[in-house]
């Protein structure tokens, strides 16, 4: 009698640390209660099923004050500081990415990436930035003693608008995250597949 012995299956590619892991989650958890009240400042019919504004103008101000504070809390980590040079360095081959993206090429010989693809690089950069932005213009407009009308007018032209293209940015990459279960997998536990990592990020050399 013959026993068939299947192949050993392929180890997991650790990905992020667990210091990394509470960074995202936690990050998420912050901007997920500022959009969340800002909707409920800013749509009506949300508005009524609330009824305490300053309550919720309250929770909105402090979740944003923080909103800076893991990514903060994360410098103490090494792997963050190492994903952090990945994320600000671009090469040749991330703009071959962004032109394959482009062209809707979905061959993963056009689309050369590192540990982070160009995309993700840009979205990273963006949020970095809009975030600056709108604690930025936040603080003027809370502080509305220490600026002229002129500027927290500015800021809060600045501050919606930004909110907006803000949340659409977002509902696009949880869009994303949904379409790859493979992605969520190394956010939720550290690791991805080797099949996985060789398909999408064949730059990368864990």
């Amino acid at each position: 009698m013959n026993l068939r012995l299947d192949a050993p299956a392929t180890p997991p590619v650790g990905r992020f640390s667990r210091a990394e892991r509470w960074i995202h989650r936690t990050t998420a958890a912050l901007m997920g209660v500022c959009v969340l009240t800002a909707a409920f400042l800013y749509v009506p019919q949300l508005a009524e099923l609330v009824g305490r504004r300053a309550l919720v103008v309250r929770v909105h101000e402090w979740a944003g004050l923080a909103l800076p504070v893991p990514v903060l809390a994360g410098l103490a980590s090494r792997a963050f500081r190492a994903d952090l040079r990945f994320l600000n360095r671009f090469g040749p081959h991330d703009r071959l990415w962004l032109r394959a993206a482009l062209r809707r090429d979905r061959r993963p010989a056009a689309r050369p990436a590192g540990k982070f693809n160009a995309g993700q690089k840009l979205y990273a950069a963006w949020v970095a930035g809009a975030t600056l932005v709108m604690l930025g213009t936040g603080l003027l407009m809370w502080f509305t003693h220490l600026t002229p009308i002129q500027w927290r007018t500015s800021a809060t032209f600045v501050h919606d608008w930004l909110a907006l293209t803000l949340g659409i940015v977002l509902a696009g990459h949880v869009g994303m995250a949904l379409a790859d279960p493979e992605a969520r997998r190394g956010m939720r536990t550290g690791t991805v597949s080797r099949e996985w990592a060789d398909s999408e990020h064949p730059l990368w050399r864990p």
